[in-house]
């Protein structure tokens, strides 16, 4: 069989599409970043921890994960604490609170690539859900217009109420394509963070095409994307054709 790349790569030669939701379809990452960024200012945050230690994990993994690079241990607390930062969960609470300011405050708008992309697949009949570890998932989506644009939804909420483990394993991805009603052989994986790309290596998905906002080609084909681009509109009809 030939080996799949973005130039051989046709979107309507699968059965479906699992899209991540954060620096996929939308620019979400830049309003996390910026959350984190805030709740971790004492700790010298910088843009590299967030690609190296936080993106695509659950909240609270990516709080754990953050903590530990600087040799810090905090109990787990329970969900319900009140944001703050005597817990992991306090801590993740408060940057859920962050976050929800940031969007409601600037809004947000899906990558012009993405959206056309998704226009493609609306025209082509191809179903698609959105696998995020995010519990802002529905929120996002709503903010950005694309609340109706999604036949099915997996995000932190969902995954907490079901035990899902989190990326890379490929339990949310694989929960997508069954609800979706579709062979995860025959299936797309679309992913911006290396938890993710392996998740869907690890799924034993068809493709998984890495999209590149921040974590680099070789970082991304390493931790399991079959290929990658730096923007999804590379591979529509004709945008790579001069």
């Amino acid at each position: 069989m030939d080996e799949i790349s973005a130039t051989t790569f046709a979107w309507h030669d699968y059965e479906g599409v699992l899209f991540d939701l954060d620096g996929v379809i939308t620019p979400t990452a830049e309003i996390h970043e910026h959350a984190w960024g805030e709740l971790f200012a004492a700790f010298d945050y910088t843009e590299a921890d967030y690609l190296r230690y936080i993106d695509g994990k659950p909240r609270y993994d990516g709080v754990r994960s953050f903590l530990a690079s600087r040799d810090i241990v905090l109990p787990d607390g329970d969900p319900l604490d009140a944001p703050g930062d005597s817990t992991v969960s306090a801590l993740g609470n408060r940057k859920n609170a962050l976050f929800n300011h940031i969007l409601e405050r600037d809004g947000i708008a899906p990558y012009p690539g993405s959206q056309r992309t998704l226009d493609l697949l609306a025209d082509a009949g191809i179903p698609s859900a959105i696998v995020s570890s995010s519990k802002n998932a529905v929120p996002v989506l709503a903010a950005a217009g694309l609340a109706d644009r999604f036949d099915i939804v997996i995000d932190g909420i969902v995954a907490a109420d079901l035990g899902l483990a989190g990326k890379p394993a490929p339990d949310g991805y694989l929960l997508g394509a069954q609800r979706l009603g579709v062979d995860p052989r025959r299936t797309v994986v679309v992913e911006d963070a290396t938890s993710g790309v392996a998740a869907g290596r690890n799924g034993g998905f068809a493709v998984t095409i890495g999209v590149d906002r921040g974590a680099g080609h070789a970082t991304l084909l390493e931790h399991g994307a079959t290929f990658v681009v730096d923007d999804l509109s590379e591979l529509l009809p004709g945008d790579s054709e001069s």
